[in-house]
This record gives C-alpha cells, structure tokens and sequence, in this order.
C-alpha cells in the first residue's frame, strides 16, 4: 500500500498523463518512417521507454528546481514538493533512475542514440532554468517536446535529415503556444518574482494573441510535413481536428476568460495529439 501512494504519489508530480503531449507525435514519426524502411517492435518498444522516461527526468527536475518558486505561488503550493507530499531526496531519485532508464533505452537503439543522449537531457532539463533569464522560455519547451519526433527520426534511420523538421517545427509552435496560455494564469506572480514569461512580457490579451500566431503557424508546418512523407487522406483529416481542436482552445479562453485554462489545456491539446496519430496510424494501417 505504502509503495502504491508513493507511486502515485511520484505519477502526480511528473504529470505522467501529460505524456501525450510528446508521445502521440514520437509515434506518428515511428508509423511514417515504417513507411519506408522496416521498424521492430523492440524499436518501437525502445522508443516509447526513451520517450517517457526522458520526459519523466525533465518534469521531476523541474518540480525540483521550482520547490521554492512553487511554494511562494498560490497556485502551485500544493504541488507534492512544496506540500511535503514527496521530499527533495525522493525527486531527486526519481530524476536518477529516470535519466538512467532513457540512458539504457538510448544504448539499446544504438551507439548513435546514446552518445547524443546526455545532450538530449540537458535540453529537456535546461527549460526549466530559462524562465529566470529569457521569455523564450515557452519557445524551448516546444523545442525539448520536438525532439520526440525528431529523436524518432534519428534512431530509426541514422541520418541527419531536414525531413522531420517540418514536424519538429510544428511541436514546437503547438507546445510554445498552449504553454503561452497555461502561463498567463501566473503573469502576476512572474512579473512581481522576476521571472520571465511572454504573459508578464506582453500582458494576457497580447499572449493570447501570440498563442494563435504560433498555432497557425504549428497548422502550416503540419501541412508542410503532409508533402514531406507518402501520407493518405486520413492524414489531412487528422491535421483538421487538431486545428480544429486548438481553435476551440482559442475561442474557450476568449470566451470564458483565463480562469478556463486549466479545464481546456490537458484535454484539448491532449486529444489533438492523439486525434492526429489516430489518423495517420489508420492511414497507414489501411494501404
């Protein structure tokens, strides 16, 4: 029982349901290079392991490194660090067999994979120190979700390629622009800390504004990456629901104000994410 609260305990402060973020666009890279080379199942299973296990690493560093920020926070002091749900020494563990789990599953995919793996992590680890320094904040937590894609890439083939990039610019511009909205709920608290965000930059009306500016541009590069790969129909119609899903984001937030955000973030972005892989699983498994 005790072991059972404490993992749970642990899955609540990584957010580990948040993993369909990263994960759907990980394994809509894994379905569109089988498309042209043969993908093992034990690749597959490698991937999905390096994928939850990186993100795993990265989001309990950032609940470490944030226990104090969180604390002064009304909105994130019963976070599981600062409530004394889990203590430091446990995060810090977490981080540790975490990164050690994404090293083993990056040896499994090849030399190729592990020798880049501790700079894969410093990226993901790195965001949560650039909101003390820079707003681009935002911008490089799109960039640590996009290496989901662009890892998958790199693993399967071995080649350096423009070919994902289209697909990485897009997670980055979709990430940057819902962590945009999620981010003005604390405007206040980040411009009386000195931390930096485009909401305490920009103000709340001209971060909604950024937000959208982003999440066309996330729709332009998902139809680029459409002329990229030998994709079906079935892909066109995931790239509508998941436009279709953000712009309803969009008009929620608009509608019912900032207050709303919390309700739309997890379930909106997360159903996009994975209406799209749906899509282009189904895509492929029909030809």
């Amino acid at each position: 029982m005790i072991l059972l609260q404490r993992l749970h305990a642990w899955g609540s402060l990584v957010k580990f349901s948040h993993s369909v973020f990263a994960l759907p666009f990980a394994l809509v890279m894994i379905v569109l290079v089988s498309l042209e080379r043969p993908v093992t199942f034990t690749q597959v299973l490698l991937l999905v392991v390096c994928v939850v296990a990186a993100r795993t690493a990265a989001m309990a560093f950032n609940r470490y490194v944030d226990a104090e920020i969180d604390a002064r926070n009304p909105r994130t002091a019963g976070r599981e660090i600062p409530a004394g749900v889990v203590s430091k020494g446990s995060a810090l563990a977490l981080i540790v067999a975490s990164s050690a789990v994404f090293f083993f599953g990056a040896a499994g995919l090849g030399d190729h994979c592990l020798v880049l793996s501790p700079l894969v992590l410093c990226v993901l680890c790195g965001y949560s120190l650039v909101k003390r320094f820079s707003s681009w904040c935002h911008v490089v937590l799109g960039v640590a979700l996009a290496l989901a894609p662009g890892g998958v890439w790199y693993a399967l083939t071995g080649e350096w390629s423009w070919r994902p990039v289209p697909m990485m610019v897009a997670v980055t511009l979709w990430v940057a622009g819902f962590d945009i909205l999620y981010s003005c709920q604390d405007a206040e608290f980040d411009r009386t800390n000195k931390l930096r965000s485009i909401p305490s930059a920009l103000g709340i009306q001209g971060a909604q504004w950024c937000a959208c500016l982003l999440h066309v541009g996330a729709l332009a590069f998902l139809i680029m990456n459409g002329f990229v790969f030998p994709i079906g129909m079935l892909y066109w119609i995931g790239v509508t629901l998941f436009g279709g899903l953000l712009l309803s984001q969009h008009v929620a937030v608009m509608r019912r104000g900032i207050s709303c955000v919390d309700q739309v973030f997890f379930t909106r972005n997360g159903a996009a994410s994975i209406a799209l892989f749906a899509c282009v699983f189904l895509d492929a498994a029909l030809r």
